[in-house]
């Protein structure tokens, strides 16, 4: 079919045609967006997942709500080599522009307290750095989360802002993404200051997301935060939901699938959104006609297979180093052997022991823990529960078994 008319969307982050199975999502932050304008308390929300479920997508979806109803919003990524400082006041200067103040005094101070929150360096003896600042024309305020340490500076920041939304009826959002490579400062300054913001009902919340181990991060910085955040775990669609986001862009463009097909195509894909969008888009240009056909999707497969090896799989195995190919291959071959043990579905096994790792590498398993760290840190992995580890991304095991 014409390749130009394609409607599907398999880039990172980028909003499908059809934003299918996260209409409960959608609907929950609306009530927080108007309960909090309203003075109500809530919580600041955290979306979790693997990758490619469709996280970023979520929250870029959830800012452009708080956009419509004239919210200040901001959005930033987390980084494991950046400190919080810069990114953020990007963000909120952002979204202090977005508010619409009318007072141009009110607006310059806090414009001048972010300049100052943005060139505070932490540590002793830390100065005032002018030499860079997030293009803020107002001058920095002194005195104000400007002491260095980044818990005051922030709570002291939120607090401002908050008031100048709180003036004008309105709130403020901050969208994180890989908030799970906040350092442990950023983290606990960052529980600090929506504690502190929730106490006070001024209306500013932050929404997070990261990847399935995000709340185990938070609660290690504050014990508390398992009551500060709303978690909301995104996982893969449901059949219905699956079959809609094909369907209908599909039927936008005048074309259809067979029944078969959309079996086959959720088998393929076990309903993972960004799975969904590259067969799709394969099988779209592939079909010579409408209705697509199983026996289409049987003959675009390898194509969605190959896009999805080198870009989605393949970039990902290419960061790690021949010893971490070694540990991930092994994850691979003990989940086979845990499904066989077990008498379950290889793609039902969601971690394994980090035992039956070291033992079909036949290495003690501290041995193991330098390559185990760093896949850690390179977010290939994540331990969801101590002594178990699992792929970050979804059929990767099956990746490394076929092609690595």
């Amino acid at each position: 079919m014409d390749p130009i008319r394609n409607p599907y969307a398999p880039g990172a982050g980028q909003r499908p045609p059809e934003l299918a199975g996260r209409d409960e999502q959608l609907a929950a932050f609306d009530v927080v967006l108007e309960r909090v304008a309203h003075g109500r308390p809530e919580r600041s929300l955290v979306l979790t997942g693997l990758r490619g479920v469709g996280k970023t997508v979520l929250l870029n979806a959830l800012r452009s709500a708080a956009v419509r109803r004239h919210w200040g919003t901001g959005k930033l990524e987390a980084r494991p080599d950046q400190p919080l400082r810069r990114p953020l006041s990007g963000a909120l200067h952002q979204a202090v522009r977005e508010l619409g103040h009318p007072e141009a005094d009110e607006v310059d101070h806090v414009l001048g307290v972010i300049r100052s929150f943005a060139q505070r360096e932490a540590g002793p003896g830390a100065k005032l750095r002018d030499q860079w600042h997030p293009g803020i024309d107002a001058p920095a305020v002194k005195g104000r989360a400007d002491s260095g340490d980044i818990e005051i500076d922030l709570v002291e920041l939120f607090t401002d802002l908050g008031g100048l939304a709180a003036d004008v009826g309105k709130g403020i959002s901050v969208h994180i993404d890989e908030m799970q490579d906040l350092g442990p400062d950023d983290v606990s300054a960052l529980c600090a200051a929506c504690h502190e913001i929730s106490q006070s009902g001024l209306p500013v919340i932050v929404v997070g997301a990261g990847l399935p181990h995000l709340p185990a991060v938070l609660s290690a910085s504050k014990s508390y935060s398992e009551r500060l955040f709303r978690y909301q775990r995104i996982d893969r669609l449901p059949r219905e939901a699956a079959d809609r986001a094909l369907a209908a862009p599909a039927a936008d463009e005048d074309a259809a699938f067979e029944p078969e097909a959309l079996a086959a195509m959720y088998a393929a894909t076990g309903g993972y959104p960004y799975f969904i969008q590259a067969y799709g888009k394969a099988v779209w240009d592939r079909a010579p006609r409408s209705p697509i056909t199983v026996d289409d999707v049987a003959v675009a497969a390898p194509e969605a297979e190959s896009e999805l090896a080198v870009g989605f799989f393949g970039s990902r195995f290419e960061r790690a180093t021949p010893g971490e190919r070694e540990y991930l291959r092994a994850m691979a071959d003990a989940a086979v052997a845990l499904a066989e043990a077990d008498a379950a579905a290889l793609d039902e096994i969601e971690s394994v022991p980090t035992s039956d790792v070291a033992s079909v590498l036949g290495k003690k398993p501290q041995s193991l823990s330098p390559a185990r760290d760093a896949l850690l840190k390179k977010g290939l992995i994540y331990s969801g529960e101590r002594g178990r580890i699992a792929f970050t991304v979804p059929h990767f095991g099956r990746y490394l078994r076929e092609h690595a």
